[in-house]
């Protein structure tokens, strides 16, 4: 039997060992914020093409809500990047129900979604991504924007960053960004999984023996949604999570780097989570050193785990807001 420590390792923070237990999914049909995606704002979705330096093209699949708003100078739009890797962008969709009045680019990044999932390993990199996202963003002739990345798309967030300023990039207008339960280390998090895995499995075995199963689902509402049931629109996005680049094994080895001694400076940015996410404080404290700007901030959701935003929509939305209305 593989151990709970395994197995939680093998899928941790980017598709929340949905393989296990998304059949417990369900739900809450009682709440209205999921029932509001069906009356979404008006949207466009189409899809782009991206190349690879062998030559090779793929597709991917973007929708913006309010594009007529695409370019405002008074509240300029948001770029979200999902997690995963390979998480599709439909869990965050409910940004445009909590941010009500600004356009959102979403877009499912290679390998999930309704993108290309190339089957071919060397076809994917974070620095591939990186490349990806500037070509999207031309495309759709999008330069002046916040950056908003959830989990692992806060990763992509940062090292998106770090290109503009290394290669003083001026092409583009990033005002602000926010990382949202992005951690700094993928051997840092494991690690911290592990801890608080143990933790949990310790407390309870004060009291009774406890399955793996039932030490899954405890880390789940403890550490990565602790609302009663999953939402649906959650339990979906890790149910069609791509199968062929996705989970830390991906990047195992990514540490968050500095730019370069003579790089601009990055954006202002604020790095977010909650207060029971299994992306702890000191899975954060990197940044600190990470970025260039001076203009850092931390600020931790009372009551959140790693998915604020379906548990306190409209404290995550107003968080989100008021730090971008700051640099619009």
């Amino acid at each position: 039997m593989v151990s709970p420590r395994k197995s939680f390792r093998a899928a941790l923070f980017f598709l929340f060992f949905y393989a296990k237990t998304t059949n417990s999914f369900v739900v809450r049909s009682e709440k209205t914020l999921l029932a509001s995606l069906l009356r979404a704002a008006d949207a466009n979705e189409g899809s782009v093409a991206v190349s690879r330096s062998d030559g090779s093209k793929h597709h991917l699949a973007y929708r913006i809500v309010r594009p007529m708003s695409l370019s405002s100078r008074q509240a300029a739009p948001i770029v979200a990047l999902h997690g995963g890797p390979s998480v599709p962008s439909n869990y965050l969709y409910p940004l445009e129900q909590v941010v009500p009045y600004r356009a959102i680019v979403f877009y499912d990044q290679l390998g999930c979604g309704k993108s290309d999932e190339p089957s071919d390993l060397s076809q994917y990199s974070i620095q591939d991504s990186v490349q990806d996202l500037k070509n999207l963003l031309e495309k759709l002739g999008v330069r002046r924007f916040h950056l908003y990345g959830q989990s692992y798309g806060g990763i992509l967030a940062f090292e998106y960053m770090k290109h503009l300023a290394n290669t003083n990039d001026n092409g583009v207008e990033c005002l602000s960004a926010v990382l949202s339960s992005a951690p700094t280390n993928v051997k840092q998090i494991e690690a911290e999984a592990d801890r608080l895995i143990e933790v949990l499995k310790s407390e309870q075995a004060a009291t009774d023996e406890i399955s793996d199963e039932e030490l899954n689902n405890l880390f789940q509402k403890t550490h990565q949604c602790r609302l009663e049931e999953m939402p649906k629109i959650l339990a979906d996005a890790y149910a069609n999570a791509g199968t062929v680049w996705r989970g830390t094994a991906a990047i195992a080895d990514y540490a968050a780097t500095p730019p370069k001694e003579d790089a601009a400076r990055m954006p202002s940015s604020m790095i977010l989570r909650g207060e029971y996410d299994f992306v702890s404080e000191e899975s954060v404290e990197g940044w600190k050193s990470a970025f260039n700007t001076k203009f850092l901030r931390y600020k931790t959701l009372e009551g959140c785990s790693h998915h604020g935003m379906l548990e306190k929509g409209d404290l995550y939305g107003d968080t989100l807001d008021s730090y971008f209305g700051e640099y619009d």
